[in-house]
């Protein structure tokens, strides 16, 4: 019987070329302050946490994390780890209660379940490579026999500039995409045309025939939100994602409710439970957890299975592995966001230089091999010397 012999946490610090930021680049919580510059800036991360789950017979599970990864390692290292070291790793649901549980006064969103996260798909992982099945065969198996994914960058830019980047995803065969705005409340009615402008920038190109969604990260209130939707609505989205903070749960509920455009979110919700407050509201229409912060495939998959009897898709954020097994295993996961491979801007990008055997898409399609155990991934080589690490 394996046991779990040690949790080592080490964060990988990009030193390598960043793109510099741009004015309008993309809406966010803070486009409501009295903030100038990179209003992105607190939105960029270019550090990540890797945490190896280590076996008794010296298996390594991978997990990671990417939001605040020196809190989330001090959470892990201070708190965590020995919460769950000595323990069989397939009693995984009893390891996971016992970590939010014990973490419950302070743990409960945020930080703590992310903590609990990078821990839970670094047991997942160690499962996988004991078991020697890959992680979507011990969540219940094959459900497609390939993944749909959509292509998901086309920040705010110059209009001709963002034409070029979605006929490019175009060619490479995507039929979903998903683009971001640049203004909010703050530029009033000039900011919505502007707004307007993008999406039909993106539609022109992509044509009626493919799947278009919308995101405004948090960065938009009840009201403006009411106010540009109807202007929105020509374009036929096939959702609008995140248009107000994520503890704003009534406004969600009232602009899912318009019916008018289909409301998706969930990337900053945690654990079921939030899941639940959010499916019994009717708040969204779409579920978009994150596994490596909502708390692991152990919550990730339990989610899928409560959305499904609420009749709610779940398309987790991202792409990336450890989304990829919950969404292969998921009868209620029809497709997977796929961040297309360029040089290091906001952060998301970093998972491919970090790690490698993510699958590559061909023709709006990626897919998952039956004979690799785990989630699939190891750590790149080939990019070592472009990060710094922090033990």
């Amino acid at each position: 019987m394996a046991k779990i012999k040690d949790i080592r946490t080490t964060i990988y610090k990009w030193t390598g070329k960043i793109v510099p930021p741009a004015q309008n680049f993309c809406t966010n919580p803070t486009d409501l302050l009295r903030e100038s510059g990179d209003k992105m800036k607190s939105f960029r991360f270019h550090k990540w946490l890797v945490c190896e789950v280590i076996s008794d017979d010296g298996t390594v599970g991978l997990g990671n994390a990417a939001l605040a990864p020196e809190v989330t390692k001090t959470a892990i290292d201070c708190y965590l780890k020995n919460l769950v070291i000595g323990e069989d790793p397939f009693d995984y649901d009893y390891l996971w209660e016992k970590m939010y549980r014990s973490t419950m006064a302070w743990g409960r969103k945020g930080i703590g379940m992310i903590g609990i996260s990078a821990i839970d798909l670094g047991i997942w992982d160690l499962m996988g490579k004991l078991k020697k099945e890959p992680v979507f065969k011990l969540l219940g198996g094959r459900t497609k026999e390939k993944i749909p994914v959509y292509a998901s960058k086309l920040y705010s830019q110059p209009l001709k500039d963002l034409q070029i980047e979605a006929d490019k995803y175009l060619k490479e065969g995507f039929k979903m995409f998903k683009m971001r705005f640049g203004w909010g409340p703050k530029d009033g009615t000039e900011g919505i045309k502007k707004n307007i402008a993008l999406v039909n920038a993106v539609r022109e190109v992509i044509g009626d025939e493919n799947d278009l969604m919308l995101e405004a990260y948090m960065g938009w209130n009840l009201e403006y939100s009411k106010k540009i939707i109807p202007e929105l609505v020509k374009f036929k989205p096939k959702w609008l994602e995140e248009p107000v903070i994520p503890d704003d749960i009534s406004g969600y509920a009232e602009l899912n409710a318009l019916g008018d455009i289909p409301i998706a979110g969930g990337e900053h919700e945690f654990s079921v439970l939030g899941f639940k407050h959010l499916l019994d509201l009717k708040a969204i229409s779409y579920i978009q957890y994150d596994s490596n912060r909502v708390g692991g495939i152990t919550a990730g998959h339990k989610i899928n299975l409560l959305a499904e009897k609420y009749n709610v898709p779940v398309i987790p954020h991202a792409g990336q592995m450890h989304n990829y097994h919950l969404t292969m295993a998921g009868n209620n996961c029809p497709f997977s966001e796929y961040f297309p491979v360029h040089q290091v801007e906001i952060g998301n990008e970093l998972f491919y230089y970090l790690f490698k055997g993510e699958p590559e898409p061909k023709n709006g399609f990626i897919n998952l091999d039956d004979n690799i155990p785990g989630l699939g991934i190891s750590l790149n080589e080939k990019y070592k010397s472009d990060f710094k690490t922090l033990d």
